[in-house]
Protein backbone atom coordinates (compact mmCIF):
# COMPACT_ATOMS: atom_id res chain seq x y z
CA UNK A 1 0.00 0.00 0.00
CA UNK A 2 1.43 3.33 -0.92
CA UNK A 3 2.08 6.17 1.61
CA UNK A 4 -0.65 9.31 1.94
CA UNK A 5 0.06 11.91 -0.48
CA UNK A 6 0.42 13.98 2.57
CA UNK A 7 3.70 11.52 3.17
CA UNK A 8 4.87 11.61 -0.44
CA UNK A 9 5.30 15.08 0.13
CA UNK A 10 4.47 18.19 -1.82
CA UNK A 11 3.07 18.42 -5.66
CA UNK A 12 6.61 19.74 -7.09
CA UNK A 13 8.51 17.07 -5.11
CA UNK A 14 6.14 14.27 -6.59
CA UNK A 15 6.55 15.63 -10.18
CA UNK A 16 10.13 15.69 -9.89
CA UNK A 17 10.24 11.93 -8.46
CA UNK A 18 8.39 11.28 -11.20
CA UNK A 19 10.61 13.38 -13.63
CA UNK A 20 13.53 10.63 -12.64
CA UNK A 21 11.89 7.68 -13.84
CA UNK A 22 11.02 9.73 -16.62
CA UNK A 23 14.67 10.29 -17.12
CA UNK A 24 15.28 6.39 -16.55
CA UNK A 25 13.25 5.78 -19.01
CA UNK A 26 14.66 7.98 -21.62
CA UNK A 27 17.18 5.52 -22.34
CA UNK A 28 15.32 3.36 -24.07
CA UNK A 29 14.95 6.15 -26.34
CA UNK A 30 18.71 5.87 -27.28
CA UNK A 31 18.10 2.09 -27.38
CA UNK A 32 15.74 2.21 -30.01
CA UNK A 33 18.28 4.69 -32.50
CA UNK A 34 21.15 1.92 -31.88
CA UNK A 35 18.84 -0.87 -32.65
CA UNK A 36 17.76 1.39 -36.38
CA UNK A 37 21.33 1.70 -36.79
CA UNK A 38 22.62 -1.78 -36.06
CA UNK A 39 20.18 -3.44 -38.01
CA UNK A 40 20.43 -0.40 -41.24
CA UNK A 41 21.89 -1.47 -44.65
CA UNK A 42 25.34 0.05 -43.60
CA UNK A 43 25.76 0.76 -39.51
CA UNK A 44 27.96 2.73 -38.24
CA UNK A 45 29.80 1.01 -35.25
CA UNK A 46 31.46 4.41 -33.78
CA UNK A 47 27.41 6.18 -33.96
CA UNK A 48 26.24 3.08 -32.05
CA UNK A 49 28.91 3.73 -29.49
CA UNK A 50 27.96 7.17 -28.64
CA UNK A 51 24.75 6.26 -28.18
CA UNK A 52 25.78 3.41 -25.46
CA UNK A 53 28.26 6.12 -24.04
CA UNK A 54 25.31 8.57 -23.67
CA UNK A 55 22.94 5.39 -21.95
CA UNK A 56 25.73 4.72 -19.43
CA UNK A 57 25.69 8.45 -18.79
CA UNK A 58 21.82 8.11 -17.68
CA UNK A 59 22.57 4.66 -15.92
CA UNK A 60 25.36 6.31 -14.06
CA UNK A 61 23.42 9.50 -13.05
CA UNK A 62 19.78 8.33 -12.23
CA UNK A 63 20.72 6.11 -9.46
CA UNK A 64 21.98 9.49 -7.40
CA UNK A 65 19.08 11.47 -8.43
CA UNK A 66 16.60 8.78 -7.11
CA UNK A 67 18.38 8.74 -4.19
CA UNK A 68 18.55 12.57 -3.82
CA UNK A 69 14.83 12.84 -4.70
CA UNK A 70 13.66 10.26 -2.70
CA UNK A 71 11.71 8.79 -5.55
CA UNK A 72 10.72 5.21 -3.53
CA UNK A 73 9.08 7.84 -1.60
CA UNK A 74 7.53 10.42 -3.65
CA UNK A 75 6.74 8.31 -6.95
CA UNK A 76 6.35 4.25 -5.48
CA UNK A 77 3.23 3.70 -8.01
CA UNK A 78 6.36 3.14 -10.55
CA UNK A 79 9.27 1.02 -9.97
CA UNK A 80 12.19 2.65 -11.01
CA UNK A 81 14.19 -0.90 -10.77
CA UNK A 82 12.67 -2.39 -13.18
CA UNK A 83 12.97 0.54 -15.64
CA UNK A 84 16.52 0.23 -14.83
CA UNK A 85 16.87 -3.11 -15.20
CA UNK A 86 14.69 -3.27 -18.98
CA UNK A 87 17.16 -0.58 -20.71
CA UNK A 88 20.35 -2.10 -19.02
CA UNK A 89 19.76 -5.14 -20.53
CA UNK A 90 18.67 -3.54 -24.10
CA UNK A 91 21.60 -1.22 -23.93
CA UNK A 92 24.26 -3.39 -21.67
CA UNK A 93 23.90 -6.83 -23.36
CA UNK A 94 21.16 -7.29 -26.18
CA UNK A 95 22.29 -4.57 -28.59
CA UNK A 96 25.96 -4.97 -27.93
CA UNK A 97 25.99 -8.27 -28.50
CA UNK A 98 23.59 -7.96 -31.94
CA UNK A 99 26.52 -5.33 -33.03
CA UNK A 100 28.92 -7.72 -32.78
CA UNK A 101 26.82 -10.29 -34.73
CA UNK A 102 25.89 -7.28 -36.98
CA UNK A 103 29.40 -6.50 -37.82
CA UNK A 104 30.72 -9.95 -37.91
CA UNK A 105 33.21 -9.89 -34.98
CA UNK A 106 32.72 -13.70 -33.73
CA UNK A 107 32.92 -17.11 -36.04
CA UNK A 108 30.15 -18.50 -37.72
CA UNK A 109 27.77 -19.61 -36.45
CA UNK A 110 27.41 -16.53 -34.17
CA UNK A 111 24.33 -17.73 -32.06
CA UNK A 112 27.35 -19.83 -31.00
CA UNK A 113 29.01 -16.89 -29.18
CA UNK A 114 26.40 -14.78 -28.50
CA UNK A 115 23.41 -16.45 -26.85
CA UNK A 116 25.38 -18.16 -23.71
CA UNK A 117 25.92 -14.17 -22.97
CA UNK A 118 22.55 -13.25 -23.38
CA UNK A 119 21.46 -16.09 -21.54
CA UNK A 120 23.87 -15.68 -18.75
CA UNK A 121 23.31 -11.84 -18.76
CA UNK A 122 19.61 -12.43 -18.08
CA UNK A 123 20.55 -15.02 -15.21
CA UNK A 124 22.21 -12.00 -14.06
CA UNK A 125 19.82 -9.36 -14.25
CA UNK A 126 17.35 -11.59 -12.64
CA UNK A 127 19.48 -12.58 -9.97
CA UNK A 128 18.11 -11.35 -6.35
CA UNK A 129 21.65 -11.10 -4.87
CA UNK A 130 23.29 -9.29 -7.98
CA UNK A 131 24.11 -6.10 -6.24
CA UNK A 132 25.23 -6.30 -3.35
CA UNK A 133 24.92 -2.24 -2.65
CA UNK A 134 25.76 -2.14 1.09
CA UNK A 135 29.38 -3.71 0.47
CA UNK A 136 29.20 -1.85 -3.18
CA UNK A 137 29.50 -5.08 -5.22
CA UNK A 138 28.15 -6.28 -8.07
CA UNK A 139 28.12 -10.47 -8.18
CA UNK A 140 29.70 -11.94 -11.28
CA UNK A 141 30.78 -9.92 -14.34
CA UNK A 142 28.12 -7.07 -14.19
CA UNK A 143 27.19 -7.07 -18.21
CA UNK A 144 29.65 -4.65 -19.39
CA UNK A 145 29.06 -6.28 -23.16
CA UNK A 146 28.83 -2.78 -24.33
CA UNK A 147 32.57 -2.43 -23.32
CA UNK A 148 33.34 -5.89 -24.52
CA UNK A 149 31.57 -5.05 -27.25
CA UNK A 150 33.91 -2.41 -28.19
CA UNK A 151 37.35 -4.04 -27.68
CA UNK A 152 35.64 -6.99 -30.20
CA UNK A 153 35.45 -4.31 -33.03
CA UNK A 154 39.67 -3.69 -32.14
CA UNK A 155 40.50 -7.32 -31.94
CA UNK A 156 38.88 -8.34 -35.06
CA UNK A 157 40.62 -5.74 -36.62
CA UNK A 158 44.00 -6.90 -35.82
CA UNK A 159 43.82 -10.49 -35.14
CA UNK A 160 40.50 -11.83 -36.13
CA UNK A 161 37.06 -13.72 -34.71
CA UNK A 162 38.18 -16.25 -33.13
CA UNK A 163 39.71 -14.31 -30.04
CA UNK A 164 36.27 -12.77 -29.24
CA UNK A 165 34.47 -15.83 -29.48
CA UNK A 166 37.03 -16.76 -26.42
CA UNK A 167 36.31 -13.16 -24.78
CA UNK A 168 32.60 -13.94 -24.76
CA UNK A 169 32.60 -17.70 -23.40
CA UNK A 170 34.50 -16.73 -20.73
CA UNK A 171 32.55 -13.52 -19.86
CA UNK A 172 29.70 -15.31 -19.81
CA UNK A 173 31.18 -17.74 -17.51
CA UNK A 174 32.24 -15.05 -15.30
CA UNK A 175 28.50 -13.27 -15.69
CA UNK A 176 26.91 -16.69 -13.88
CA UNK A 177 30.12 -17.26 -11.18
CA UNK A 178 30.77 -16.16 -7.58
CA UNK A 179 33.39 -13.62 -7.95
CA UNK A 180 32.46 -9.83 -7.32
CA UNK A 181 33.30 -6.95 -9.30
CA UNK A 182 33.18 -3.35 -7.59
CA UNK A 183 30.12 -1.15 -7.90
CA UNK A 184 31.53 1.83 -9.48
CA UNK A 185 29.20 4.19 -7.55
CA UNK A 186 28.74 2.62 -4.93
CA UNK A 187 32.56 1.01 -4.03
CA UNK A 188 33.93 1.49 -0.69
CA UNK A 189 35.78 4.85 0.24
CA UNK A 190 38.38 5.59 -0.53
CA UNK A 191 38.14 3.88 -3.97
CA UNK A 192 35.25 4.95 -5.12
CA UNK A 193 36.40 9.04 -6.15
CA UNK A 194 39.11 7.26 -8.23
CA UNK A 195 36.64 4.69 -9.65
CA UNK A 196 35.04 7.32 -10.85
CA UNK A 197 36.84 9.68 -11.84
CA UNK A 198 38.99 6.80 -13.49
CA UNK A 199 35.53 6.31 -15.38
CA UNK A 200 35.22 9.35 -16.74
CA UNK A 201 38.56 9.41 -18.31
CA UNK A 202 38.36 6.07 -19.74
CA UNK A 203 35.03 7.20 -21.12
CA UNK A 204 37.48 10.12 -23.02
CA UNK A 205 40.22 8.09 -24.44
CA UNK A 206 37.34 5.85 -25.98
CA UNK A 207 35.80 8.50 -27.13
CA UNK A 208 39.25 9.61 -28.65
CA UNK A 209 39.51 6.12 -30.05
CA UNK A 210 36.51 6.69 -31.78
CA UNK A 211 36.86 9.24 -33.27
CA UNK A 212 40.77 8.00 -34.85
CA UNK A 213 38.84 5.96 -37.37
CA UNK A 214 37.70 2.81 -35.01
CA UNK A 215 38.21 0.18 -35.55
CA UNK A 216 41.54 1.28 -36.58
CA UNK A 217 42.94 3.01 -33.80
CA UNK A 218 46.54 3.42 -32.78
CA UNK A 219 48.03 0.67 -30.66
CA UNK A 220 49.44 3.15 -27.76
CA UNK A 221 45.78 4.58 -27.18
CA UNK A 222 44.36 1.08 -27.42
CA UNK A 223 47.14 0.32 -24.63
CA UNK A 224 46.42 3.55 -22.82
CA UNK A 225 42.35 2.80 -22.64
CA UNK A 226 43.02 -0.61 -21.32
CA UNK A 227 44.83 0.73 -18.04
CA UNK A 228 41.23 1.86 -16.12
CA UNK A 229 39.88 -2.18 -17.15
CA UNK A 230 43.11 -3.31 -15.53
CA UNK A 231 42.89 -1.31 -12.60
CA UNK A 232 39.10 -1.89 -11.60
CA UNK A 233 39.48 -5.99 -12.15
CA UNK A 234 42.34 -5.67 -9.97
CA UNK A 235 40.88 -3.72 -7.43
CA UNK A 236 37.62 -5.79 -7.78
CA UNK A 237 39.83 -9.04 -7.29
CA UNK A 238 41.77 -7.37 -4.16
CA UNK A 239 38.84 -6.19 -2.09
CA UNK A 240 36.54 -8.96 -2.74
CA UNK A 241 39.09 -11.22 -1.16
CA UNK A 242 38.80 -9.01 1.76
CA UNK A 243 35.73 -9.60 2.26
CA UNK A 244 32.45 -7.47 3.21
CA UNK A 245 33.71 -6.88 6.96
CA UNK A 246 36.03 -5.12 5.32
CA UNK A 247 34.20 -3.40 2.83
CA UNK A 248 31.60 -2.22 5.15
CA UNK A 249 35.06 -0.47 7.56
CA UNK A 250 36.35 1.28 4.25
CA UNK A 251 32.15 2.52 3.89
CA UNK A 252 32.55 3.70 7.24
CA UNK A 253 34.00 7.77 7.70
Amino acid sequence: MSAPAAERGTFGQRARAYAVHVYTASGVALAFWAAAETCGAAPDARLVFALFIASVVIDASDGPLARAWQVKRRAPAIDGRIIDDIVDYLTYTFLPLLLVWRMGWVPAPAALWIVPALVASLFGFANAGAKDEAGGFFRGFPSYWNVAAFYAGIVHRYWGAWPNAVMLLALAVLTVAPVRFLYPNLAPRPWRLPLIVGAIAWTAVVVALLRLDYPRSPGWLVLLSLVYPAFYTTLSAYLARRGPRAGAQLQAP
